[in-house]
């Protein structure tokens, strides 16, 4: 049975990670660029639109995130300081993500483009430290 809620809180974790992180990186490279070519009103509607459809990915994601990620601290125990250290700086990095996306789904964000693409190059080292400390672990 332990088997089976690391594999489920392993696939959780994954999952709410590619949600987050990958509807960032497609609202800035996608959506944002594709809006280009509209009315600043359309241009405006769309994006909103867009962020309103997220809001309820963004909340689930972070929830199964913040499920997962203390089920795996909780009972992987028996690490190095290295491994503390980088998961403290991965736990940063992911409040920076969080705030983010809680503000790009609030309607009327001017800036929201190019908040995706910092949140998205903070989930992109997120993932690049996961994968070492997996090495590592």
């Amino acid at each position: 049975m332990g088997d089976a809620i690391y594999v489920v809180m392993r696939w959780l974790h994954i999952s709410s990670v590619a949600t987050l992180v990958g509807g960032m990186i497609f609202g800035r490279l996608v959506m944002v660029e594709a809006a280009e070519g509209l009315s600043p009103d359309s241009r405006e509607g769309l994006l909103d639109r867009a962020a309103t459809l997220y809001r309820p990915l963004v909340f689930a994601a972070m929830t199964g995130l913040l499920i997962s990620g203390s089920y795996q601290v909780l009972t992987i125990p028996g690490h190095r300081a290295i491994y503390h250290m980088l998961l403290g700086v991965k736990l940063l990095l992911a409040m920076h993500v969080f705030a983010v996306a809680i503000l790009i789904v609030r309607p009327h964000n001017k800036r929201r483009g190019r908040m995706m693409a910092g949140a998205a190059v903070s989930g992109l080292a997120i993932i690049a430290i996961s994968a070492y400390l997996r090495h590592i672990f």
